[in-house]
Parts: structure tokens; C-alpha cells; sequence
């Protein structure tokens, strides 16, 4: 019984154990939080844009080879996706050369994969930057423990090890922080391929469409 109550005494909270790391937690505290609500907010609109009805070509499809192109482009606007959009740039400019349609889809494209990249960067930023910080408050708390120990001249072992295990922690954290910015990153990058593949499929089905249309 005594041997567990003396373990219990040893253990610490990761509460007390993460205050234990100084000023250059908060920092980090705050690359977290920017980190979780980047990603939040792009897997939001990610999503957003990658959703599209698997008819939707189809009906394209239909109006454009019956000669219906006011539904459309009807169509297209009230669908709220990258693909609709470059749909209904291509149906605006129907009548005009090939290459001057599937430009101006490209367009509208590269425009879309701009919102969908957007704030992206700062994942990378925090992903490069947080492990940084967490060194340079383990380097700053080294600096102060031999300090002190140099001043006061108490160097036994469990003072060392002590401060060297609590000044880890920053590095520690910092590790974990920008682990998780850079699996974020790479998450949303992945989805944002997604959404460019479904983005030039159906730019080619398009002018596929405009070709069957034309010949027919």
C-alpha cells in the first residue's frame, strides 16, 4: 500500500507537467490553436467544393445536345462548385473556337485551385516553425539551469536531470505541433488533388460535349 501511494505521489499531471516548460509554451499554445483552425476551416471548404451530383454532366450533357443552352448555364450557376463554375464559363463562351473555351475554363480553374489553396501555407509555416520554437526554449531553459547552477554551485544529479527533463518539454511540444501541421498539410493537399482531378475530368468531358455537339 505504501508503494502505491509513493507512485501516485510520482506521477504528474500532463497539466503540470506542460506548465513546467516556461514562457515559450504559449507560443506554442497559440501555433496550435492557428494550426487546428486552418485545418478545420479548409477541410470545410474543401469539402465544400468537392462535393458536386454525379448527374451533373449528365444533365449538361443533355441540355447542350439538345440545344438548351440557357438551362445549362441555368445549371451550372445555381451549383455552388469549382467544377460548375468552369462549366458555366465554358457554356458562356459556346459559339466561340475551342481553344478559346477550354482557355478561359483553365481560367477559372487555376482560380478555383487558388481558394482551395489558400491559408495552406500557413500549416507549412507552422509546421517548419514550431519545432524552432520548442528548441529555442529547451536551448533558453539550458542556459538558465547551468547558469544558476553555476552560480549557486549546486550541481548533483538530481538537479541537473531535473531541469533538463522540464526544459525538454518545449522541444518536445514543438515536435508534436508541427507533426501535426505537416500531417494536416499533406491531408489537405491531398484533397485539394482530389478536387483538381474532378476538376479536369470534367473539363474534358465538356469539350468532349462541345465536339459531339458540333458534329452531330
Amino acid at each position: 500500500m505504501l508503494f502505491l501511494l509513493q507512485v501516485a505521489e510520482d506521477k504528474i499531471s500532463l497539466l503540470s507537467l506542460l506548465q513546467k516548460g516556461g514562457w515559450i509554451m504559449y507560443p506554442l499554445y497559440i501555433l496550435l490553436v492557428i494550426a487546428i483552425f486552418v485545418f478545420i476551416e479548409r477541410v470545410l471548404a474543401i469539402k465544400k467544393a468537392g462535393a458536386m451530383d454525379p448527374k451533373f454532366m449528365f444533365i449538361i450533357k443533355d441540355h447542350i445536345l439538345s440545344g438548351n443552352i440557357d438551362a445549362a448555364k441555368s445549371m451550372a450557376k445555381n451549383a455552388d462548385n469549382p467544377v460548375a463554375k468552369m462549366i458555366e464559363k465554358g457554356v458562356m463562351r459556346i459559339g466561340k473556337p475551342i481553344d478559346a473555351i477550354e482557355k478561359s475554363m483553365e481560367n477559372v480553374g487555376k482560380l478555383e485551385m487558388y481558394s482551395m489553396e489558400r491559408n495552406l501555407n500557413i500549416l507549412s509555416l507552422i509546421a517548419g516553425i514550431a519545432p524552432m520554437f520548442g528548441f529555442l526554449g529547451t536551448i533558453v531553459g539550458m542556459v538558465q539551469l547551468f547558469y544558476g547552477i553555476a552560480s549557486t554551485g549546486e550541481y548533483t544529479l538530481n538537479t541537473i536531470a531535473g531541469g533538463i527533463y522540464t526544459k525538454m518539454i518545449t522541444s518536445a511540444t514543438g515536435l508534436i505541433i508541427g507533426l501535426i501541421a505537416y500531417v494536416g498539410h499533406n491531408y489537405l493537399s491531398t484533397q485539394i488533388d482530389k478536387a483538381a482531378n474532378k476538376m479536369e475530368t470534367a473539363s474534358a468531358d465538356f469539350l468532349d460535349i462541345l465536339q459531339e455537339s458540333t458534329h452531330s
